[in-house]
């Protein structure tokens, strides 16, 4: 064979072998500066002894829970502790409402990693955006969520818990336990399709909609990536059947939003003022986005539109069929305060079958509940940000810019340095005299700071319509056959499922 450029073929074996040589100690060499980097930053904060390979990744392996983890090492480290998944991916895990308020009073953006996954369904609005398009977005989006606005979709929720709450009574002979999160997920996707689409999609007695089928899916698909390693890599992702799987549900749920921004701005187009609108009918959140313009008269493109779209629908779907479902576990475990918001529900409501928007406001031990049943299950349990800038915590400890933050919200909900008896479900806590008390993030359900969610008056009053129009028909019970397996993905979920028995009152 002849030399290539005057190098014989050992040579340039030689060569080929000395160049990956040189790459392979550079990589080494730049992961030994990544760990050096992290062990510095961290080496202020005392934490869990560490595996020297594995750091504290193996403890999630060998727990039952992830969360309990949380919590024991929460009671050990007040404040905050370093967490270590192999020797070069590390952050602090922040469990004292200090350390979270000094956190969430800045506006860092969400950790790049926990959103990467799910940005290709949702694209980048409110949620992963971060800096000046952050503010431009948060500001257009705001008056979508005044109590004017939200006024009417009480009615429609209305409308939704009811077709769930009769499809209950219609498995009740069946003397089976009802399985909450399935039910309950469907009735606030059909409340989400019609808030912010006027779309009457009949999702709860007919789920073979292609739409509906797509969210469900993507949802799945989403929280299957994020805790499989290997589909980590878009590579192996997308060479999978699930990645297959994932870009059909893609496609389709895409389709369908365009769809409908198109025909909805063709339909807008001789009526673009808010007021004209509302005059003939009540406003819905994509006429709140195809009409929001900034302080330069300038509205969102239809990729924004679309991200926001979609980001409305995954945020305000899962997350509150979660705090639906646990509230309605706790009702069903503490009778006697089931019973206690019943009689408040019927003082209101009388033999009205319809929530009003005036009645939610009269409904506080309810609202206790809701907000005791949050602090134990809460809808979104862990939180993250990357810091752009150094912290300095209340100790006076700090972080350089780059680190991950953990902000554990399950382990400040249950915390005894913060909570007395933690584990015990007790409403008072959030009585006006106790809530005074407390400290401002000891309770986060929705986070804080200027990141806070944009929604959550809508998700509190979809809690509220949910748990009256359901006890003011049936009487809740345990299924003790069948205790909840709590898990993190995504949102808080059971891995058994969240089972209750019904009796119609």
């Amino acid at each position: 064979m002849s030399p290539v450029f005057g190098l014989g073929v050992s040579d340039l074996w030689s060569w080929v072998l000395l160049l990956g040589l040189i790459y392979v100690m550079v990589k080494v060499y730049n992961l030994y500066l990544t760990w050096r980097e992290l062990d510095k930053a961290l080496r202020p904060f005392e934490g869990p002894k560490r595996h020297w390979l594995y750091g504290n990744a193996h403890e999630f392996l060998e727990e039952r829970s992830d969360l309990d983890i949380m919590v024991r090492h929460a009671e050990q480290y007040p404040y905050s502790y370093p967490i270590w998944l192999g020797n070069f991916f590390a952050g602090l895990a922040v469990c004292h409402p200090e350390y979270a308020k000094a956190v969430l009073s800045r506006q860092d953006p969400k950790d790049a990693f926990s959103h990467y996954f799910i940005t290709p369904w949702i694209g980048k609005g409110l949620l992963v955006l971060s800096g000046e398009k952050w503010f431009r977005h948060r500001r257009m989006l705001t008056p979508g969520f005044r109590y004017d606005v939200l006024t009417p979709y009480v009615t429609l929720m209305s409308d939704c818990v009811t077709i769930m709450l009769d499809k209950w009574e219609r498995l009740i002979p069946d003397e089976n336990p009802v399985e909450l999160f399935h039910h309950v997920s469907l009735m606030t996707l059909d409340t989400i399709m019609k808030c912010a689409f006027s779309s009457h999609s009949s999702c709860q007695l007919d789920s073979e909609s292609p739409y509906i089928k797509a969210v469900y899916e993507l949802s799945r698909l989403v929280d299957h990536r994020f805790y499989f390693i290997p589909y980590h890599n878009d590579l192996i992702f997308h060479l999978s059947p699930h990645g297959y799987r994932f870009r059909k549900a893609l496609k389709t749920a895409h389709e369908h939003t365009d769809k409908v921004i198109k025909e909805r701005k063709q339909s807008l187009k001789n009526e673009m003022e808010l007021e004209k609108i509302q005059k003939k009918r009540h406003l819905d959140f994509l006429d709140i986005l195809l009409c929001a313009k900034d302080e330069n008269g300038q509205g969102l493109c239809d990729e924004d539109l679309r991200a926001e779209v979609d980001t409305f629908m995954f945020e305000g779907h899962d997350t509150t069929a979660s705090g639906i479902s646990w509230t309605l576990y706790c009702l069903a475990k503490y009778p006697d305060y089931q019973e206690k918001c019943r009689e408040e529900i019927r003082d209101v409501l009388g033999e009205r079958t319809t929530v009003e928007w005036e009645d939610l406001s009269k409904l506080p031990f309810t609202t206790m509940c809701i907000k005791e049943s949050m602090r134990l299950y809460p809808p979104v349990p862990e939180i993250a940000r990357e810091l752009k800038e150094p912290i300095t915590f209340c100790d006076g400890r700090s972080l350089p810019k780059g680190i991950n933050i953990f902000l554990s919200i399950y382990a400040i909900n249950r915390c005894s340095s913060i909570w007395d008896d933690p584990e015990v479900f007790d409403p008072l806590r959030f009585s006006p005299e106790n809530s005074f008390k407390r400290n401002s993030h000891a309770f986060l359900p929705f986070s804080a700071g200027g990141r806070n969610c944009i929604g959550q008056n809508f998700a509190m009053n979809e809690m509220k319509v949910a748990v009256a129009l359901t006890l003011q028909r049936f009487e809740l019970r345990p299924d003790p056959k069948r205790e909840p397996k709590i898990v993190s993905q995504l949102v808080l979920r059971s891995l058994n499922g969240i089972y209750i028995n019904l009796k119609k009152l």
